[in-house]
């Protein structure tokens, strides 16, 4: 099945907390693992304070499960020391994709 549907997110983080949200990050990825609807999840940083999550589904319900499940909920309870303002989370279409062999 082609991925058509996904989550980007882009965070900013407070001033000194960059290696924390970085290390926050990292640890999500665990937390995915048990999303079987979850099929790529990629976690990468933009500049030194910026980072950010990308996320693809197979299907709408997938997406809406990762959007009301342990991520967004780790990340709301963090999000106030971790963050310097709200993350930019935002529905996106996948136009293409390249598969590597």
């Amino acid at each position: 099945m082609t991925l058509e549907l996904g989550v980007l997110a882009l965070l900013t983080a407070a001033e000194g907390k960059e290696g924390e949200l970085a290390d926050f990050l990292k640890i999500g990825r665990a937390v995915v693992e048990d999303e079987p609807g979850t099929r790529v999840w990629y976690a990468f940083r933009v500049d030194d304070s910026t980072f950010g999550i990308f996320d693809a589904f197979d299907d709408e319900e997938s997406r809406r499960a990762h959007l009301t499940g342990k991520i967004p909920a780790a990340l709301a309870e963090v999000g106030p020391d971790l963050l310097a303002s709200a993350p930019d989370i935002r529905e996106v279409d996948v136009l293409a994709v390249k598969h590597g062999a």
